[in-house]
This record gives structure tokens, sequence and C-alpha cells, in this order.
């Protein structure tokens, strides 16, 4: 990205002058406070012939988990875009419970990049596994469901944690 690229960029992000590292400042704040978990059981009714969570509901969990920290970050409404890469590593047998962490790991103008990792976790004992790992895309829209700024001034302001 160019010099000139990089200044329109942070011009559309705050309309005050701040630094790039005040920029990265708050991405990073905002990032951490965008964290979400979530924590499902996983009961018969959501497996498949191999009694084991479905893959469709896996990607569902993790779409809505994905969702969750994109909207903590930025406080815009969110669509998705894309599942970018989606790692079965292990399969989650019904009877345990699943924990998704959603991580913001990418700030662009518009979109944001989530990694979502789903632990398996044993109900009787402690043990856990780390089962699927994926990337969404989520981008944030305006009334007119026209891609919109994640990061703006407004959202600065409601930030505490975010202040210079």
């Amino acid at each position: 990205m160019s010099d000139i690229e990089l200044n329109n960029q942070q011009t559309l992000l705050f309309s005050s002058a701040i630094t790039s590292e005040q920029r990265q400042r708050i991405i990073k704040t905002r990032m951490a406070m965008a964290e979400s978990r979530v924590i499902k059981a996983v009961f018969p009714s959501v497996t498949n012939h191999h009694n084991t969570l479905f893959g469709g509901e896996a990607l569902a969990w993790m779409d809505e988990t994905a969702f969750i920290a994109a909207t903590r970050f930025c406080r815009k409404p969110i669509v998705t875009v894309s599942s970018d890469r989606i790692d079965f590593k292990k399969p989650i047998p019904a009877g345990t419970m699943a924990e998704l962490i959603a991580s913001v790991i990418h700030v662009g103008n518009t979109s944001l990049k989530v990694e979502v990792n789903i632990y398996i976790e044993a109900m009787d004992r402690d043990q856990r596994e780390h089962a699927i790992r994926g990337v969404f895309t989520m981008v944030a829209i305006d009334s007119d469901r026209k891609p919109t700024a994640v990061l703006t001034e407004d959202l600065f302001d409601l930030c505490p944690a975010c202040q210079l």
C-alpha cells in the first residue's frame, strides 16, 4: 500500500489527526475487547450419522461467533462475505462440549477477518483438544446495506480504553 493510499485510509477512518501508532493502539485495544467465547453442548440433535457434530452445524456456530466478535469490534451492522478456510482437525463427538473462540485478526477499511477456533472438552474430565479452525471475512454495512468503515471517530469516542 502506498503512502498516499495509507493516508487516504486513515483520513477515512478518523477525521481528526492521529498517528499511525495511535491508530494501531486503538485497533489492538478493540481487537482484545472483541474476543468472543461461546460454549455449546454437543447433543445428538446436532450430530450426523457418525454421532459427531455435523459440519454444517459447526460452520453455523463459527459464523455466529465470528459475527459476535466483529460486531463487538466495530459496533456496526455486520454481514459475512466469506469463510476463507475451514480446517476440520478432529471430529467432535456427541456428549462433549465445544468452546468457540473468535478473534479479530485483520482490520481493513470496511472489512474484518475473524479467526474462529473450536476446542472439544470432555464433560467428565479435564481434557481439551483443538478440533476446528476457520477464518471468516466480515463487512460492516450502512443503512443502505453498502459497505462502510469499520473504524470511525464516533467509535473511538465510545471506547474509554482507546482514549489516548
